[in-house]
């Protein structure tokens, strides 16, 4: 009797004080009853039987109010009950998700730190990776630092090109039909000379116009553009010149010289922006090339050396041929001859075999006594098959007579 029913505010509203209240209520409608009563009592003998009935009737509705305060008690009591197994089952619904939840937590928290640790090997793995890409660029930038100090020089940077001119002829000539720093009739010297099939060496020079490419690339005004343009442009058509003043000698070397240009960057810039120098070393019997196409020509050098080799061995094949055929005509006469000898002895032996016929025949007589028979009878010719000499095997009589 002592539940809590409901929480008005934050007071909690028990059974007791619910009934407590409903008697005081009571007491006070009695109060009120007998004030009146007692009032009334004043007003004469006529109203007292109004009252008395009044009274009755209060009372009858004080019963009944007692009645159904009785059965809002009961009915309190049962919604206390209710309400106590609803929250017996609240509290038990709600531990039970509670642990639901906790288990779920506990999966999740298990799986987001498996998940972490999956993340932390592989971020490890791509720190390991990322270690040597760095050591492998510091490596790298240590060499382009040194290659660019090598470039920065003129001369290292004509050996450098001079290099890589000689690794690629080298790969695709064969020996002796190239030299380095060859001396042609008027005293220069090219980088490199090609000898083809006219023995008229091919002259290859190397440049590296890079100062100029590099303060073209660098310019970041109209003006600095065009002054990178004439300087580079300049420094091509100076080589270009220089070249062909120097390694083009009438009859005595090729109609045609190679300028390599050892970067293909350097040369792809010179053969898209300035087609008119590219147009004017053609005039002047000049071809530039980079890398790739100085490859592709030393194949195509290689290609005419070896066809000129297969021309003179052609010539000497053919000299080979006819000396053969003499040494098969003398071999097929001598063959002949040999030929007409084995039949010259087959014959001599047939007729030794005719003579052995006749001494075996004679002995025979001989052996049987018999002289009775004249003596042409006896020298009547025997007409003997003839037998086929055995000499030599068939095998080797019939590779005799093919010519064998």
């Amino acid at each position: 009797m002592n539940e809590i029913l409901f929480i008005l505010g934050d007071v909690p509203v028990r059974t007791s004080a619910v009934l407590i209240g409903f008697g005081a209520l009571a007491l006070v409608l009695l109060l009120i009853i007998a004030i009146v009563i007692a009032r009334s009592g004043r007003r004469g003998t006529d109203m007292a039987t109004a009252q008395a009935s009044r009274a009755d009737e209060l009372e009858d509705r004080l019963n009944d109010m007692m009645r159904a305060q009785a059965e809002a008690a009961g009915r309190v009591d049962a919604m206390g009950k209710a309400l106590a197994g609803r929250q017996a089952e609240m509290a038990r619904a709600v531990s039970d998700r509670l642990d639901a939840v906790t288990h779920r937590v506990g999966q999740s928290m298990e799986q987001t730190t498996r998940n972490t640790m999956d993340s932390l090997r592989v971020l490890h793995e791509r720190l390991g990776i990322i270690d040597n890409a760095h050591q492998n660029l510091t490596e790298l930038t240590t060499q382009v630092t040194t290659l660019r100090d090598v470039l920065a020089n003129k001369q290292s940077r004509g050996a450098f090109g001079q290099a890589r001119m000689e690794a690629i002829v080298q790969d695709g000539m064969p020996k002796g039909s190239f030299a380095f720093q060859y001396t042609l009739p008027n005293g220069k010297r090219p980088d490199c000379v090609i000898f083809l099939p006219d023995q008229r060496p091919l002259c290859i020079d190397a440049k590296f116009p890079l100062e100029a490419m590099t303060a073209l690339r660098d310019a970041r005004t109209d003006d600095e553009r065009k002054l990178g343009t004439q300087r580079l442009r300049a420094d091509v058509m100076r080589h270009v010149t220089d070249i062909a003043g120097k390694y083009l000698i009438p009859g005595e070397t090729q109609d045609t010289a190679l300028m390599f240009v050892p970067s293909e960057s350097v040369y792809a810039e010179i053969y898209d922006s300035f087609d008119d120098v590219i147009q004017k070393a053609y005039r002047a019997r000049i071809v530039l090339v980079s890398p790739s196409l100085l490859m592709l020509a030393i194949q195509v050098m290689q290609q005419l050396l070896k066809d000129a080799r297969m021309r003179d061995a052609a010539d000497q094949v053919r000299i080979e041929v006819m000396n053969m055929m003499g040494d098969v005509e003398r071999l097929r006469d001598r063959v002949s001859r040999l030929g007409s000898h084995f039949d010259q002895v087959s014959e001599d032996v047939r007729q030794v075999l005719i003579s052995a016929g006749k001494i075996g025949k004679r002995a025979t007589r001989i052996e049987e006594l018999d002289f009775s028979k004249d003596e042409a009878a006896a020298e009547t010719p025997r007409i003997v098959e003839p037998v086929e000499p055995t000499v030599f095997p068939p095998q080797f009589a019939r590779k005799i007579q093919a010519g064998e």
